[in-house]
């Protein structure tokens, strides 16, 4: 029979399969259907490892895979919400809720490590956290710009939010985001974006 810490471990690993059911708003560009978030947190992962020699200020990458391993679990709870809606204090509240009950399923010390990382994700105040925040950003902007916009024009998306929303991807990756804003601004030339 397990018991003790490992069966608490199990059991929360067993939780955040559910993260496979959560569907994101994008869309990626190389299959016809929707991304799960555990796909996501995979994905960027993986970005945040090829991208770290591009980091405006020197990360941890460990942490930063930490971060971003964590960082959507509450979405079990609370679900995806596209970006570009505005982001409400009652919306904060139940994303940290979602946190502590997903993470209190943990023994206290496991608990307690991933609701600090998933905190340091929110709050943005290390360079972990705004390289891992960046690396967040970006993934759906490659997104949409390899599947021509197909996110963005579902959704009504007009230019202006797209570059505000992902400034911050500036900020952490500066030569990288000088491509990608470049590359928004001529998928916008041909008529990719909604006008509002």
């Amino acid at each position: 029979m397990i018991n003790g810490d490992f069966a608490r471990i199990m059991r929360f690993a067993l939780e955040v399969d559910r993260l496979k059911d959560v569907l994101r708003v994008t869309r990626p560009a190389a299959i016809g259907r929707r991304e799960n978030s555990a796909e996501h947190s995979w994905h960027v992962a993986l970005l945040a490892a090829l991208l770290q020699e591009h980091a405006a200020e020197p990360v941890d990458l460990q942490r930063v895979i930490e971060i971003l391993l964590v960082h959507d679990i509450p979405e079990i709870e609370i679900g995806d919400t596209i970006i570009f809606a505005p982001r409400t204090a009652e919306m904060a509240a139940a994303e940290e809720e979602a946190a502590r009950q997903l993470f209190g399923l943990l023994p206290e010390r496991e608990a307690v490590w991933c609701f600090e990382r998933w905190q340091e994700y929110e709050l943005r105040e290390t360079p972990e956290a705004r390289y891992a925040y960046a690396v967040d950003r970006l993934m759906p902007l490659l997104h949409n710009l390899g599947s021509g916009g197909a996110g963005w024009t579902e959704n009504r998306v007009p230019l202006e939010p797209v570059l505000t929303v992902n400034a911050p991807i500036e900020d952490a990756l500066p030569e990288v985001w000088e491509q990608v804003r470049a590359a928004l601004l001529e998928h916008a030339e041909r008529g990719g974006f909604d006008h509002e």
